[in-house]
């Protein structure tokens, strides 16, 4: 049958017929590469999943699978042999909420316990110290509203990015949440004087194979864990563990002793993420100009929290 078009009328001719089949050929083609990949897309997905994490981000899953990765992999090296944990990297922002398992609500995202031991994810507490947790978050301003520092280990789970720079004799971890820092000496020194508390504690650093061991002690004790009034003491010593267990995983540890206010020693691990957006840089965060949220809250009745020294 004759065909309309632009210019004159003709007819179909073999050759044409060709073009229709190669052009069903190819229509068919794509619609089965399409269909092919959207079938694919999903392990795609999960094997790059895999690929980035390596092991599930809540601790108590995350732990015993790091600890296992950590015996077979090989870090990178800076050009004195250590592992290269030099980049960006940013650690679970629930924690910042409260360290222990909690739900969402109409403040907080919610999110599962940092806390690997005791078992049960809960802070060991002593009576008394577990009775003044409860009044913390009623009677006092959350010590990272007024923009102090947030403490150790609070700091490596805030919601914002760090940065891990490394020379022979020192770790720098730079923060960019309110201008704070961390210098790790990793050369043998002791820790300051016994009567200086710092806000971020004293730290010392030394290299137990592929695993940065950090010693920090000399706590100020004026931060929390968290928002909801989780604290340790002024006798808290704290040894961190940073080991690579993937070429974009930290696994962190950090053991918490303190007989002023816990039963037993316990521990939190939790991952370290790198941030691998190119040109990433770490941005200033202001946080102490212009700040506007703690008196109102001391209006109300809060006070800035002191700190504690010994068993109230």
């Amino acid at each position: 049958m004759p065909t309309r078009g632009k210019g004159p009328m003709r007819t179909p001719s073999d050759s044409d017929s060709a073009l229709v089949g190669k052009g069903l050929h190819w229509r068919r083609a794509l619609w089965l590469l399409t269909l092919g990949s959207l079938l694919i897309a999903p392990f795609l997905l999960t094997s790059a999943a895999q690929t980035q994490t390596g092991c599930p981000g809540e601790s108590a899953l995350f732990h015993p699978c790091a600890v296992a990765r950590a015996k077979t992999f090989r870090p990178p090296r800076t050009v004195d042999g250590r592992p290269n944990m030099q980049g960006f990297w940013r650690g679970p922002a629930s924690g910042t909420e409260n360290v222990e398992e909690h739900p969402m609500t109409d403040d907080d995202n919610g999110g599962k316990s940092l806390i690997v031991d005791p078992a049960d994810g809960k802070i060991p507490y002593q009576p008394w110290a577990a009775a003044l947790q409860k009044e913390n978050r009623a009677k006092y301003v959350e010590p990272n509203v007024p923009c102090f520092p947030s403490g150790v280990p609070r700091s490596m789970y805030v919601p914002t990015q760090i940065e891990i720079l490394q020379s022979p004799v020192s770790v720098l971890i730079l923060f960019e949440r309110a201008h704070t820092y961390r210098i790790i000496p990793t050369s043998v020194r002791p820790h300051v004087g016994a009567n200086i508390g710092l806000w971020m504690g004293d730290s010392r650093g030394r290299w137990e194979g592929s695993t940065l061991v950090v010693d920090v002690t000399n706590h100020s004790a004026k931060t929390w864990f968290d928002q909801v009034g989780n604290f340790h003491s002024t006798d808290a010593h704290m040894v961190e563990r940073f080991t690579l267990v993937d070429s974009d995983t930290i696994h962190y540890q950090v053991n918490i002793v303190d007989p002023t206010v816990y039963t037993r020693p316990w521990t939190m691990a939790f991952p370290l993420r790198r941030n691998k957006e190119k040109g990433f840089r770490l941005l200033e965060e202001a946080c102490h100009e212009g700040e506007r949220n703690t008196d109102p809250l001391i209006r109300a009745g809060q006070r800035i929290y002191p700190g504690v020294a010994e068993k109230k």
